[in-house]
């Protein structure tokens, strides 16, 4: 059974594909990037955000970030057309406890459709069918109930409620975390 970072996979169902983020997504990332709404129940530190010069970002990505074992950032793409929708992440890999964390944020125009769940879905189903995770854990601000519902869909159960964490902001951010 392979490790999370032994590849860059591509997954896909009938509806959306996580793929290699792509120079051609580069501008549909700008336009998400810079969407308050998008990130405000999210930590200020994430990857995408540290770059003015996103193709140095997306160098550094499958690069150094890759390699280190950081994170593994995926675009979400829906099938249909080709379209940008968002980015699904997997982080916090720790190999001795074969555990893994996810996170996903979509742009504002494909919130409610269904995306997200489908993205959590096939992250799962790949780190539980094709590699050697057994746990996967995920977090979120408790304000964020549309991202609850996200993971209940897919399976994950509140192991703890209101737990300050340092998400970057001048206070501790409260969030609930999630367990799979």
């Amino acid at each position: 059974m392979k490790k999370l970072f032994d590849e860059i996979p591509y997954l896909s169902d009938e509806r959306i594909v996580l793929r290699r983020l792509s120079a051609a997504d580069l501008p549909a990332l700008r336009e998400m990037i810079t969407d308050e709404r998008v990130y405000r129940y999210l930590p200020t530190f994430l990857f995408e955000q540290q770059y003015d010069d996103l193709d140095r970002m997306l160098e550094e990505l499958y690069g150094q970030l890759f390699a280190s074992k950081e994170s593994l950032i995926l675009a979400v793409e829906r099938k249909a057309d080709g379209a940008f929708c968002g980015l699904a992440e997997f982080y916090g890999f720790k190999d001795s406890l074969q555990k893994t964390c996810i996170g996903y944020r979509l742009r504002q125009d494909r919130w409610g459709c269904g995306i997200a769940t489908a993205a959590v879905a096939l992250m799962v189903g790949y780190l539980f069918e094709q590699t050697d995770t057994e746990i996967i854990t995920a977090s979120t601000m408790i304000e964020n109930q549309a991202s609850a519902r996200v993971l209940e869909k897919n399976g994950f159960i509140r192991t703890a409620r209101a737990v300050p964490e340092d998400w970057g902001y001048p206070q501790p951010t409260i969030a609930d975390k999630w367990f799979r």
